[in-house]
């Protein structure tokens, strides 16, 4: 192992030795070796958020919590910490549909793009197109069979042949921010990514 990356399923993974300066700095934070939900949302300042964008916090945490138990250990944080600095985009993309998924049907319908891409903008500031601009762009350009419902696939091989829209949606989901609260220990900045204060 030592301070080489290893692989696993293609993916690049952190090295031992950024490996445990992660452990340390969580386990500094969490001595119980579990971060809750509130925790997570101290962490990163967010704090009277409205219903809708509570709601898409919580999911991107409990899409990060694999094991379902409530709480994210240092396995799936390291997990989660690996897919946003060094997952490929298809990785990503898979994780971005799990979002955009609310219900956890396997499928994306209008509403649920127009309510997480709503909340996206709300926590982000993220202004280059309105909700329903974004929706029926998504929906245009990728929904295939044109059903109203966009699988895994579509939403896949869509977005990765249309570079707009993978430019929006991977801005959407910036984690630079968090990652910077997470290494720092402070507050998030103001000036823009994923999971800013509102």
């Amino acid at each position: 192992m030592g301070n080489s990356k290893s692989t696993a399923g293609g993916q690049t993974t952190i090295p031992a030795k950024e490996t445990y300066v992660w452990y340390r700095k969580f386990m500094m934070e969490y001595p119980s070796g579990l971060q809750t939900l509130h925790e997570f949302k101290t962490l990163l300042g967010l704090q009277g958020l409205n219903q809708k964008a509570n709601q898409h916090v919580d999911q991107v945490y409990n899409t990060f919590d694999m094991n379902k138990d409530g709480f994210i250990d240092f396995v799936e944080f390291i997990a989660a910490v690996n897919l946003v600095v060094r997952g490929k985009m298809d990785q990503k993309l898979k994780w971005y549909f799990k979002l955009y998924d609310a219900d956890g049907n396997g499928s994306i319908d209008k509403k649920e793009l127009l309510d997480i891409f709503m909340t996206v903008q709300n926590l982000n500031g993220q202004q280059t197109l309105s909700p329903e601009e974004f929706t029926n762009l998504v929906f245009h350009n990728i929904d295939i069979n044109h059903d109203g419902e966009l699988t895994l696939e579509e939403f896949i091989n869509g977005t990765e042949k249309d570079q707009d829209l993978l430019e929006i949606v991977s801005k959407s989901f910036d984690f630079s921010n968090v990652l910077k609260v997470i290494c720092n220990g402070k507050q998030p900045d103001t000036g823009g990514g994923f999971l800013q204060t509102m």
